[in-house]
Parts: C-alpha cells; sequence; structure tokens
C-alpha cells in the first residue's frame, strides 16, 4: 500500500505577521497533485491540521477545498486532532466524513477503532492517537499523568484490537507526540508535563509503521517511526529545513521503503549575521536579498534607523535583533564590585553606557542628573513627612 505521510499544516499561521494562507493553499495543491501523480492509496494528517483552536474563516475554507478535493480523487484519507487543534471542533461531523472516506480520528476513546483498507495483500489497520494531554484523558485511560503513561496505554488498546485482526494484518499508527531522539525547532508550543514532555521510541515497538506530527523538520527516529514535519517554515530556526512529506510503501509481508517528497519553497529563509554595514555591502549576502530575512546586528552602538536601511536591500526583511559584540569587561570584577564607592550620578551613566555601548553626551548628563537629583529629593521630602 502506498501512503502519503504529512502534518502539522497549522493552516492560518502566518510568519512575523505575513500572512501564509497563500504558501498553504499552493502546498495543499502540491499535495493533491501528489496523491494523483504518484498513485497514493492512502494520506494521513498526523495533526495539528489548524493553527488555533478556533480557526479563521479562510483557514477552514482551505481545509474544506482540501478534503472536497482528496474525496473526488477516492483516496481515503486518515486525520487525527494535535495540540493546536480543537478536537471537537475538528471532529464534527466525522460520522459523514468518514462515509466519503475522509475519517476524522480525534476522540481519546477510539484509539483503538481502526479505520480498516485493503489492498492487493489483505488488510491495512490505521490507528488515530490524536494529540493525548495527559491531565484530561488519564482517566479514560487509567494510566499516570504523563505522556509516556497515555501514550502508552493508548497503543495497549491499539495491541489489543491488533491482535484480534486476522493473521498478516499491517498496523499503521498516527501519534501527535514528542518522541526522545526528535529535534525540535522554536515553533512548536511546548507540550512539557511535570517537566517531561518527551515519550521513549520504544512505545511504538511492533508497529509497522508510525506517522508522527507535531516536530516540524522530516526526520526519522528509525525505519519505521517518522515526522513529516510541516510542509512550510514558520520561524527562522527552520532556515535550513527541506520541507517534505514522506511517500511510505507497505508491502505485503510489512516491509517498507520511504522517499521524502519536497514540498514547494514560497521564499527562502536566511538568517544573516553583521554590523549594518556588513550586511549592506556584503556581495556574499545578494543571494538573500529576496528571501525572508532574520538579520541579527552586531554593532557595538545601534544604528540609526536600521529597519528602513536594510529594508532596501532586503525588502522582505522580516526580524531584526540586536546582539552587540563588546569586550569583556577588562578587570573581571562583578557588577557589584564596580559599583563600590562610585556616586548616584556615575552608577546612571555607566548603566547607559553598557547598554547602549556608548557613554551619553554631555547633555544627556545632564539630564540624567537632574533626574537624579529630583528622585533623591523627593526621597528626603517624603522621609520628612514620616
Amino acid at each position: 500500500m502506498r501512503i502519503l505521510h504529512t502534518s502539522d499544516w497549522h493552516l492560518g499561521r502566518s510568519l512575523h505577521r505575513v500572512s501564509l494562507l497563500d504558501a498553504q493553499a499552493a502546498f495543499l495543491d502540491h499535495l493533491v497533485a501528489t496523491v494523483r501523480e504518484r498513485d497514493v492509496e492512502a494520506v494521513v494528517v498526523a495533526g495539528d491540521v489548524y493553527d488555533r483552536a478556533v480557526p479563521s474563516l479562510p483557514a477552514v475554507e482551505l481545509y474544506d477545498q482540501a478534503l472536497h478535493r482528496l474525496a473526488a480523487l477516492g483516496v481515503p484519507t486518515v486525520i487525527i486532532s494535535g495540540n493546536h487543534d480543537s478536537a471537537r471542533r475538528l471532529g464534527v461531523g466525522a460520522g459523514l466524513l468518514g462515509s466519503a472516506g475522509v475519517h476524522l480520528r480525534t476522540r481519546p476513546a477510539e484509539c483503538g477503532e481502526p479505520v480498516v483498507l485493503r489492498d492487493a495483500h489483505g488488510e491495512v489497520a490505521f490507528y488515530g492517537l490524536p494529540y493525548l494531554e495527559p491531565g484530561l484523558v488519564k482517566d479514560e485511560f487509567a494510566a499516570p499523568a504523563d505522556h509516556e503513561g497515555v501514550l502508552g496505554a493508548a497503543l495497549d488498546r491499539v495491541r489489543a484490537d491488533l491482535a484480534t485482526r486476522p493473521e498478516g494484518t499491517r498496523s499503521v499508527v498516527l501519534a501527535h507526540a514528542f518522541v526522545t531522539g526528535g529535534a525540535p525547532s522554536d515553533s512548536e508550543r511546548d507540550i512539557t508535563v511535570g517537566g517531561v514532555s518527551a515519550v521513549p521510541a520504544a512505545l511504538f515497538d511492533g508497529i509497522d509503521y508510525v506517522a508522527l506530527g507535531h516536530l516540524h523538520g522530516s526526520q526519522a527516529l528509525g525505519e519505521r517511526l517518522r515526522y513529516s514535519g510541516s510542509p512550510l517554515a514558520y520561524s527562522f530556526s527552520e532556515a535550513d529545513h527541506r520541507k517534505s512529506m514522506w511517500l511510505i510503501d507497505l508491502d505485503g509481508a510489512g516491509a517498507l521503503t520511504a522517499e521524502r517528497v519536497d514540498c514547494p519553497v514560497p521564499r527562502p529563509l536566511a538568517r544573516l549575521r553583521g554590523t549594518l554595514e556588513e550586511l549592506l555591502a556584503d556581495p556574499a549576502h545578494t543571494p538573500h536579498e529576496d528571501a525572508w530575512v532574520e538579520a541579527t546586528l552586531t554593532d557595538s552602538v545601534r544604528p540609526d534607523e536600521p529597519m528602513a536601511r536594510l529594508a532596501v536591500r532586503f525588502p522582505h526583511l522580516l526580524s531584526l535583533v540586536f546582539a552587540p559584540e563588546r569586550p569583556p569587561e577588562p578587570d573581571g570584577r562583578s557588577y557589584a564590585r564596580r559599583l563600590q564607592g562610585r556616586g548616584d550620578h556615575e552608577i546612571t551613566e555607566d548603566f547607559v553606557a553598557h547598554v547602549r555601548g556608548e557613554a551619553p553626551s554631555e547633555a544627556e548628563r545632564a539630564v540624567l542628573r537632574a533626574a537624579v537629583d529630583a528622585v533623591r529629593l523627593e526621597t528626603q521630602a517624603t522621609e520628612a513627612r514620616r
């Protein structure tokens, strides 16, 4: 059976306030084309269809169009809810959609109830494990209130059902979780509970293929355990990601081959670092002039109007970070030690120089002295009234 594994669409999400709806629509066009052109027999979406529990109307319309197009191709689709989705909202109409070949698995109680598909070799049981928030589902599974406990209990139900199936039934599990060994990025929402969010890969032993969602980088934690990653970059920490889907061929004996299918890139991401003048003049940055750019300025003194000046060369500049590169304090003393014996005026002026990288001018010193003196006088007056 040929399976297309995708996840983490995050429909409705933006990148630094730039809408990605057009790019998400282009990805869904690509997904439908891949299903049609590569003879895909099942599509699995491992959670985070939307970016928020109450998605925008354009995001819902995009999702609705994708479902209609997949259903029109006659290719079964299995979808689970992720930690960004509202499981109850996403699951509305699951029964009706199932009759059209779109199978939603958003209820924890359904973890042991597979979608059973057939190919020339027999049955393949698809088990959808939606994101399981430990504190909310521990009673359903009579499990400890942690990720490993509830996910382990859900997989016990999977194995119990699989044991009742005809011999040779192959198994696919969809799960939305942070599995130990996976590489995170900055754009995943933290799911830590009690200081622990990761679950061991061994929980999934014995499953023919595990289609994971949650982490945004495409990666394989083993031959049978893979994250598809998000189809688009949702933070600059993903600038070096290769965005793709997994095309999985599962043969009659449960052996598999995997191929990465690249997703369209609406605009590359670039993280640039240097002084303002270096970024404006260095020819090495020419290939990034049409990219979405995050610029980190290392000037010791914050330059004037850096965003506007950089935008002349990099019109798609989205993020500006200041990280001044300054020599270490010459004497190595602590800040408290350096303040000993210094007056209020000197401490204030030194603070400005430390933060800005440049000592205050005479006019600024006058303002600082006046402010310090005013505070001192007010403090003395308050003490006198007590």
